[in-house]
């Protein structure tokens, strides 16, 4: 399954199953930015936050730290949050440190591989019901899915913490652009059927050869759509 994101994680302090004010106005604001409805560039107040959240400038305060921490936005005293524009450095940046930190997963699951093809058989079948429905936004969660559980299986929990932050980021760099262009469900299915047909082998190679032509594959199309 999908490891949570931080902003699930955290609960309201006495009940786990409310988000607090702070929570709230991360969460709104973060989907914001990464869905582009704040599109990189714009300069947005605490006060638009406030209103839209129904909270208090105090959480929003909280709330934009915690997003500037995550390099998503830039504080101005008294003028307000710039979202941080996507420049082609950081895709590089972000693809080369997916690049890294999946490849590193990928070598430590392959002892523990039998267990691991079992997982990925589950996302890869979802995957599929997801293109055939036509629930685009289904199969982008079970793509995400897929990767994640390579490296949730890695068993380090701090590179597992980065990647979902790097997957937000590629989100924001026009992931969802990148899903709607021509055939990528077919050759996102195609690659991760590789990748589960690599785990047979006695051989390592195959396995981590697949993982990175998919990383690679899709860095291809991000700079393309820039």
């Amino acid at each position: 399954m999908t490891r949570p994101t931080a902003a699930q994680r955290v609960p309201a302090a006495g009940r786990p199953d409310v988000p607090s004010a702070a929570e709230r106005a991360y969460r709104h604001l973060k989907r914001s930015i990464l869905e582009q409805i704040h599109p990189g560039g714009s300069l947005i107040s605490e006060g638009e936050i406030a209103a839209a959240t129904g909270v208090s400038r105090t959480p929003v305060r909280e709330a934009l730290l915690r997003l500037e921490a995550e390099g998503l936005i830039k504080l101005y005293p008294k003028r307000g949050a710039l979202i941080r524009p996507v420049s082609a450095r950081e895709i590089g940046d972000v693809i080369e440190a997916r690049r890294l930190v999946e490849l590193h997963a990928a070598e430590r699951v392959w002892p523990r591989r039998a267990a691991l093809k079992a997982d990925l058989a589950a996302r890869l079948a979802e995957m599929r019901a997801a293109h055939a429905a036509g629930d685009l936004t289904a199969l982008m969660a079970a793509d995400r899915a897929f990767h994640a559980t390579v490296v949730d299986a890695a068993g380090n929990e701090i590179l597992a913490e980065l990647y979902q932050r790097l997957r937000d980021r590629q989100l924001r760099m026009g992931e969802a652009s990148f899903r709607l262009s021509p055939g990528w469900a077919e050759v996102a299915l195609t690659e991760h059927a590789a990748q589960l047909a690599a785990l047979d082998s006695d051989d390592p190679q195959p396995w981590l050869t697949a993982v990175a032509a998919h990383i690679d594959n899709a860095a291809t199309v991000l700079r393309t759509l820039r």
